[in-house]
């Protein structure tokens, strides 16, 4: 099935990295003890600077994907382009 615009390739990659995102959030809160333990292993963090890294992470991957895809969405569904 071949794309028919750039908005529908837009379209998608934001429903990815959304997904993505979801599945990191999830995964953090579900998985949160599990996770910890496994990045334990190769690096020294306390739990509470393993939380904030991984939110300040979720945080700059969400203004990355609102920035580079969902505004450019908008501006071409705006512009009708």
């Amino acid at each position: 099935m071949p794309f028919h615009d750039h908005r529908e390739i837009l379209l998608w990659y934001l429903l990815l990295n959304y997904a993505v995102l979801l599945l990191w959030f999830a995964v953090f809160c579900f998985a949160h003890d599990w996770l910890y333990r496994l990045h334990s292993q190769w690096f020294r963090l306390s739990p509470e600077t393993f939380d904030a890294l991984h939110y300040a992470g979720m945080a700059i991957y969400k203004i990355g994907v609102l920035l580079f895809v969902l505004v450019p969405l908008l501006a071409l569904w705006i512009t009708g382009a």
